[in-house]
């Protein structure tokens, strides 16, 4: 049966799952650690540290179960793609997935942060923690690996390639977006307590904590420091809120479309690792896989490192760190309309190769924050501002190329294997950001008892925009010698066949 053609509409619909599951994933970047490694201020606030706060083997537990997890992670995209790949179904190979993974993914990550024991550093909660931590990226892995299977497949014209990378490249923005209002909704359903009671909760300790040249007692009294009785529960009640949004938005393309209508169902017989390794026998998608990998190395670099090239290169206050973020963010926005335009006339190769050049220049003037004499707003703006066209294009189109290569690769081998090209993408890149904080926390080191104004004061940090510097050039280099005329010829002349 001849597939139809995905609308916009279907673009769209299919967009909206995307918004679901960033949110859940959002949620977790930004505010598990927060959660479960929390601030003297924040325990000073009314929140308990539930696990263990110590160092084992220079860990701490909360960084070794999101490490652990992250690694499991990557083991499961293959397995997933395979069976998705290989899946007999009445609704296709990747809706089955989507349906069954939607509703256990929000549930999961509300339970993460949910405690079974309600007192400080108990092991009990660590080893929830761990086994709630696995069950997430399980289900994150069951349905994303199949959502992005669905990418060429709905997106099977160039035009529609780029459209729908466009349109789900700005659902994960709003929905990261979401994720980030995390504390300022839990302010809503959060109950202080009144001076009296706060000091009784505090006893005598209050006096030990001190905080702008005060202590916890004198701000309680003066009224500038409040203490929740229920802060750990406004969080819960507030990530429950928006894994409920987010499991329907996930739902919404899952029941919304038929996979059979537009993409192509037939199974392969290939085993999941074996499938793998055929996979990687593709030249163009090792040339990209290479080029991805030294682009995430190097973009984790300077996502981590962001803060502190404001505080300690730039020399400003924390709290520039968001508006910054957000002036990039949006002005990626702006940027996304004219990259999906200029796309479809040059082609992807010439604009991801250009971004790569594009963050170097970015990168490289981050290095040298602090010592360009540039007042140091400006030059955070002026960062921010550069950074933002690189992060549009790096956004939105190397998405299209894996659909470009997987469909490619569909039509040189006969296999439709779309589930296991993104989930060894998924696999490298994780890999990447992975040597990124190694590398990060080990950098960031060097000279990091150097006092503020003496020579040499902040050079991990810097050395770490310099080393992603280097890896962006070398990103771009071998990204250029990606084939996008042969990939493209090859589809294209089989879309003129199908066609005629």
């Amino acid at each position: 049966m001849e597939k139809k053609i995905a609308s916009n509409k279907i673009l769209w619909i299919f967009a909206i799952g995307q918004l679901g599951w960033s949110i859940l994933s959002g949620i977790i970047s930004n505010w598990l650690v927060f959660f479960f490694q929390p601030t003297t201020d924040e325990i000073a606030h009314g929140q308990t540290a539930y696990i263990p706060q110590g160092l084992f083997l220079g860990l701490t537990a909360i960084g070794l179960i999101t490490a652990v997890g992250r690694v499991f992670d990557a083991v499961t995209d293959p397995l997933i793609a395979g069976k998705s790949d290989r899946l007999r179904h009445r609704l296709g190979r990747r809706i089955p997935f989507m349906r069954i993974a939607a509703l256990p993914f929000g549930v999961i990550t509300v339970l993460l942060f949910t405690s079974p024991i309600n007192e400080s550093e108990n092991a009990v909660n660590m080893i929830a923690l761990f086994v709630c931590a696995m069950l997430f990226y399980l289900c994150m892995t069951a349905y994303c690996t199949p959502y992005n299977a669905l990418i060429p497949e709905l997106g099977r014209t160039q035009n529609a390639r780029i459209n729908l990378s466009t349109y789900i490249s700005v659902t994960y923005f709003f929905g990261t977006a979401v994720a980030y209002l995390v504390p300022n909704i839990a302010a809503f359903f959060m109950t202080g307590l009144t001076p009296d009671e706060a000091l009784q909760h505090f006893g005598g300790q209050a006096e030990m904590t001190s905080r702008f040249g005060e202590t916890i007692t004198q701000q309680i009294i003066s009224g500038d420091f409040t203490v929740y009785s229920n802060y750990a529960d406004a969080y819960r009640i507030t990530i429950g809120i928006l894994a409920a949004v987010a499991v329907i938005c996930m739902f919404i393309p899952a029941f919304l479309i038929d996979e059979n209508k537009y993409a192509d169902t037939t199974p392969t017989e290939t085993p999941a690792f074996k499938s793998l390794a055929a996979t990687f026998k593709n030249k163009d998608f090792r040339t990209f896989v290479l080029s991805d990998i030294l682009y995430w190395v190097a973009l984790t670099l300077f996502q981590t490192g962001l803060s502190f090239y404001i505080t300690v290169l730039m020399g400003l206050e924390a709290t520039w760190t968001f508006p910054l973020f957000a002036i990039m963010t949006a002005m990626s926005l702006v940027c996304y309309a004219p990259v999906n335009i200029l796309a479809k006339k040059l082609g992807k190769k010439k604009l991801i190769s250009f971004a790569f050049m594009f963050f170097a220049v970015t990168f490289l003037v981050t290095g040298f924050a602090g010592i360009i004499p540039i007042p140091p707003v400006a030059y955070g703006i002026m960062v921010a501002v550069l950074a933002s066209v690189p992060m549009a294009i790096l956004g939105i189109l190397p998405q299209a190329v894996v659909a470009d290569i997987s469909e490619s690769d569909k039509i040189t081998t006969g296999e439709s294997r779309q589930g296991m090209f993104y989930a060894a993408r998924t696999f490298a890149f994780k890999m990447g950001q992975s040597v990124a904080m190694l590398l990060f926390t080990s950098i960031a080191t060097i000279n990091k008892e150097v006092p503020i104004g003496e020579a040499g004061y902040g050079l991990g940090y810097r050395l770490t925009a310099f080393i992603a510097t280097a890896l962006c050039l070398l990103g771009g280099f071998v990204f250029f010698r990606y084939n996008e005329k042969g990939v493209i010829a090859k589809i294209s002349k089989t879309t003129d066949k199908t066609e005629d």
